[in-house]
């Protein structure tokens, strides 16, 4: 996405210092350099952290008070049996910020209410032909409220709300069966700006594919993962690109548009990636064969009583995305190369294994193959991944920042 686009949303700069400072000027990227260790790890004595940062013990404990003044941490048990003093791990507060995720995909949309940790509290799903402004503005008018009631108090720690979406939506129109113009209205709409006439928080906006590779960088639990290739199957296929442990976007934030890559088609012609492995393309067979195609829109996916047109789009997309891999391989040495997609887990883990059988029949001199892995998160990926920007503007560093912070970069999972 460029810098001008009118849906942007830009993330405080952070500083790319390499280690925390004591300046008191510094403070903020200090408490948030605790905090996203505190994510990444899970809890942590203050003894840790100094070591982890280079922080004095002073500033720590400094960093730490504050934080637990304002409730973003939660105290553990001590842990004895050491000389001296037993410690006391410190971890994040899962009350202590909230943050809202909406979808938009072109069949469907999914409102997320997520906790601190990315724990998701509150869910709503609905299913279209294809989505309006309108109706997506009432979905989310509708949905909200229960949200916050839910809260209560704590209401006033959402963080904020984060949209994940297809950019430039309305050129899809043809292919999602929408009728005339139907989703022009898209092209001049700032579903941003409408949002927050009616939701007192910021208002963050993300690539769907880039969103759902997000998620999976920072709740997937991949622990030291550096490099990888992610592969998001929805109604188009898209993805993302994750280098040195970081969500990569970039000159115009069009990173990971895996979806446009070419790829041998059905009869050996060079078609793109979306035109063989989406979701869209099953959902065109199911239709030939008068069979509805609704539950592939469905929040509780089940794709029962289609097995066989499920088989014949599966074998295809698998070869498609075995060549997109290789493919984009041979530009950068992934370590990993990940698909996850809105469908149930039974069928994500039967399409990575058709993938991974699919290398077989190709020309692999010169490549060394990622490892294959199938994704954590499925469907609920995009709307987590929106969730994710508050969170982050708000409290948190960039991923690649924490690496360089942390002993251990040689993990692996």
């Amino acid at each position: 996405m460029s810098e001008d686009h009118p849906l942007a949303a830009r993330a405080a700069t952070m500083t790319t210092s390499h280690r925390g400072s004591n300046q008191s000027g510094m403070r903020a990227f200090n408490e948030r350099l605790v905090l996203s260790l505190l994510r990444r790890h899970g809890g942590l004595a203050k003894s840790d952290i100094a070591r982890l940062t280079g922080l004095s013990a002073q500033t720590v404990s400094v960093i730490m008070r504050s934080l637990e003044a304002d409730e973003l941490l939660v105290r553990g048990e001590p842990v004895r049996g050491r000389v001296g003093q037993p410690s006391v791990p410190l971890s994040l507060n899962p009350d202590g910020a909230y943050s809202i995720g909406l979808k938009i995909g072109r069949r469907s949309a999914d409102l997320v209410l997520v906790d601190f940790l990315g724990r998701i509290v509150e869910r709503a799903h609905v299913s279209y032909a294809f989505p309006t402004p309108a109706d997506t503005v009432a979905f989310v008018r509708a949905v909200v409220p229960g949200f916050t009631e839910r809260l209560g108090p704590r209401v006033d720690r959402i963080a904020g709300f984060g949209i994940a979406m297809p950019f430039e939506i309305w050129n899809w129109a043809e292919e999602v069966g929408a009728p005339g113009h139907a989703m022009d209205a898209w092209r001049e709409f700032d579903v941003g700006e409408a949002i927050g006439q009616f939701c007192p928080w910021p208002v963050y906006i993300q690539n769907d594919a880039t969103a759902a590779c997000g998620a999976e960088l920072v709740f997937g639990g991949h622990g030291g993962l550096q490099d990888f290739v992610y592969f998001y199957v929805g109604t188009f296929v898209g993805g993302g690109v994750v280098l040195n442990g970081s969500l990569y976007a970039g000159r115009t934030g069009n990173a990971g548009a895996l979806g446009s890559m070419p790829v041998p088609g059905p009869d050996g012609r060079p078609v793109q990636l979306i035109d063989v492995a989406s979701l869209v393309v099953l959902e065109w067979r199911l239709k030939a064969d008068g069979i509805d195609p609704a539950p592939l829109w469905s929040s509780d996916a089940d794709w029962r009583g289609f097995e066989g047109q499920a088989e014949q789009w599966l074998q295809p997309a698998a070869a498609a995305l075995a060549h997109a891999i290789v493919a984009a391989t041979s530009v950068i040495d992934f370590e990993v190369a990940m698909i996850d997609g809105g469908f149930p887990a039974d069928i994500r883990a039967r399409l990575v294994a058709a993938t991974a059988a699919a290398f077989s029949r190709l020309d692999l001199q010169g490549i060394a193959l990622p490892r294959l892995k199938a994704g954590s998160i499925g469907p609920i990926a995009r709307a987590l991944g929106g969730a994710s920007l508050p969170l982050f503007d708000r409290y948190l560093i960039d991923q690649n920042t924490l690496m360089r912070e942390t002993p251990d970069r040689s993990a692996r999972s």
